[in-house]
């Protein structure tokens, strides 16, 4: 794939935010830059709404320059030599110009401050972030072919792969995320290079590890990504399980292929990090619940293992307790609805409903993405037997609230009000106070008891006409 590489920075430049930045660093004779993902989706023509900025200041030279002009500061990075902070709606990072080295754990870099902008952007992690724009001129800088490699849709690395990913392990994983987010494809060096330093991965913290994951599932070409980060041997400290998928089709039982099937399961779910982790991990409980039959493959309980597997692997991702309850019970649940067919009660479909809670949509959006089969006719008999499931419990739920609705007061009530024993008034009474509810006309019990009241006044004079009628008409 290509893509249109534009090098109109003018109305990117005209921005106020940036205006004012760089007259603030221009005042105290420091160098300015605009820099990484920022001109990344610059050339791309694409919305980048956080600005990244690079300068031969040091973080507390950065803190004297905008304390005064930013709305907040955040240190949380400056031991790294970032210095965050908001301009009204707009968040910026800037960041002291590094020439940078790690530890041999990855965990804990070193940082070197510089004030060689080349040397800067030769340790960014690839030729489409090493780019910057020097303010306030608006010169494009590129020593290492980024705007080439936009256009081709390529991945490469400023210096060596070795050691790009030797400076960042994490670097592996993100070159994954631009596959699964931006649908490059990698150099064949970047590529062969993760795959001899894989195990490098380790080394870094499960939390970036996480973030990195729920981009790459959650891009467009998330199936791409993982496949590129099975062939590369990452999964292994991402996700173990996935790579066990990875069985083939059984031809003598006609067994679908787990791992293809997974992807397939991806693909067709909306990119929610629930749902899309619930479909990457349903099935990972298959290979421990494998048994051949006679004539077929079971995999009886996997999906109650699976969810086990799953609440572990995210629990050592570190993600929130939310996400991980969500996902293992979605998984839990998978396989339930298989069963509407065997001739459910309305109570079976109201504890379908009731189990589910409010994940109910995502739990049918994951058992409709996993209606795969190599018999069409399978999945056209799944497919209906699950929209025919939605529609009752549609109606069930309409049923259900409809019977929710109550006039304010009860027949007993109605009876001690009007000082009369039970029969055909009483339903009538009934009736009109529903009518009234329904309209929206009554809704606590003294507008009830007055709108009674009337009714017995109106009924009343109604009788009262009636016998005076009948009494004129006897004469």
């Amino acid at each position: 794939m290509g893509w249109e590489v534009s090098k109109n920075f003018t109305s990117t430049l005209d921005q106020p935010v940036i205006r004012k930045l760089s007259a603030l660093f221009q005042k105290a004779e420091k160098e300015l830059y605009v820099v990484g993902g920022s001109v990344r989706d610059y050339l791309l023509n694409q919305t980048h709404e956080d600005l990244d900025f690079a300068t031969d200041a040091k973080p507390d030279e950065i803190i004297e320059i905008v304390k005064k002009w930013a709305d907040g500061l955040w240190l949380v990075g400056i031991k790294f030599g970032t210095v965050g902070l908001v301009k009204g709606k707009t968040k910026i990072e800037i960041t002291s110009l590094r020439s940078d080295f790690y530890s041999d754990t990855g965990r804990h870099p070193k940082v070197e401050f510089d004030t060689d902008i080349l040397k800067d952007l030769s340790r960014r992690d690839f030729t489409i972030n090493a780019l910057a724009i020097k303010l306030p001129e608006g010169e494009l800088l590129d020593p290492f072919n980024g705007e080439r490699d936009l256009k081709k849709g390529v991945l490469r690395t400023p210096l060596s792969p070795e050691q790009s990913f030797s400076d960042d392990p994490l670097r592996m994983l993100r070159a994954v995320r631009f596959v699964a987010t931006l649908g490059f494809k990698l150099d064949k060096k970047v590529k062969d290079s993760m795959q001899e330093n894989c195990a490098l991965l380790a080394a870094v913290s499960r939390e970036r590890i996480r973030d990195e994951l729920s981009k790459i599932v959650l891009g467009d070409n998330a199936v791409e990504g993982l496949r590129l980060m099975i062939d590369a041997g990452l999964t292994q400290e991402v996700v173990p399980e996935l790579a066990k998928l990875n069985v083939g089709q059984d031809p003598n039982y006609h067994h679908k292929d787990v791992l293809e099937h997974t992807f397939m399961v991806v693909e067709r779910t909306e990119p929610d990090i629930v749902l899309r982790l619930a479909a990457l991990l349903h099935d990972v409980g298959k290979p421990a619940c494998k048994r051949v039959l006679a004539e077929r493959i079971v995999f009886y309980n996997h999906n109650n293992v699976g969810a086990r597997m799953a609440r572990q692997r995210l629990r050592s991702l570190k993600y929130p307790n939310q996400v991980i309850n969500d996902v293992s019970k979605l998984i839990t649940m998978h396989m339930r609805a298989y069963n509407y067919r065997e001739g459910w009660t309305d109570k079976a479909v109201r504890k379908y409903v009731r189990d589910a809670g409010e994940l109910l949509p995502k739990l049918n959006a994951l058992i409709k993405a996993d209606c795969t089969s190599l018999n069409p006719k399978k999945v056209k008999r799944a497919l209906e037997s699950l929209e025919e499931l939605e529609q009752r419990i549609q109606r069930l739920e309409e049923e259900e609230e409809s019977a929710k609705i109550r006039p304010p007061i009860d027949g007993n009530e109605v009876m001690a009000f009007l000082e009369i024993g039970p029969g055909r008034v009483i339903g009538e009474v009934l009736n009109m106070l529903l009518e009234e509810k329904l309209d929206g006309a009554i809704s606590t019990k003294e507008e009830a008891y007055e709108l009674v009241r009337e009714w017995a006044e109106q009924r009343k004079k109604t009788e009262d006409g009636r016998l005076k009628k009948d009494r004129r008409g006897s004469k």
